[in-house]
């Protein structure tokens, strides 16, 4: 094995739970986390001179990870708006009550989050990173950082039906992890 192969096997086996299971958090899908995470480790392998030469590689990786699921998100939401708007055509009902087993589960309310608020939650509660390598992680300030860690905070806790804290304390997060 060469020396390349031999650090990105290393790499590999040192990152791809953690990785699997920020895809995981940031979809609330186990078969598309693991997918995700496989993708994110083949761009990793494409661009790895880029990636070892990086300040900190596995910051690289949470980069590339939050990217595809960005995506994927965002191909789901255009998948569903043109389901419902095959099934739905003609139909004005709203449902008024939020579904509450829904909120009430951590990963649900996760889902709810937009995309740069979840992984700024995600990466600081979960994966306890500090702000400035959640900035870095995902090319942003270490002020954006603190605001959407905030927002998404204040708004899980909204979800969950009590305080930010308790959103953290009973809100699951170790079961989420």
């Amino acid at each position: 094995m060469t020396d390349k192969a031999s650090a990105f096997h290393a790499f590999f086996e040192q990152h791809h739970s953690e990785l699997a299971r920020l895809a995981y958090l940031m979809t609330g899908e186990a078969s598309a986390a693991d997918d995700l995470a496989a993708d994110a480790l083949t761009e990793v392998w494409r661009h790895w001179s880029r990636v070892a030469a990086a300040d900190d590689p596995a910051a690289y990786a949470r980069g590339i990870v939050t990217n595809l699921t960005r995506n994927w998100v965002r191909r789901r939401v255009r998948e569903r708006h043109g389901l419902l708007g095959l099934t739905l055509l003609g139909s004005t009902r709203r449902d008024s009550e939020p579904d509450t087993p829904a909120v009430l589960d951590v990963r649900s309310a996760l889902r709810r989050l937009p995309h740069r608020r979840r992984a700024c939650v995600v990466l600081r509660f979960s994966f306890d990173l500090s702000e400035s390598e959640v900035a870095k992680t995902l090319g942003i300030s270490v002020g954006t950082v603190k605001s959407q860690t905030s927002r998404g905070a204040k708004q899980l806790a909204e979800l969950l039906g009590g305080s930010t804290g308790e959103a953290a304390r009973y809100g699951g997060w170790e079961a989420a992890r």
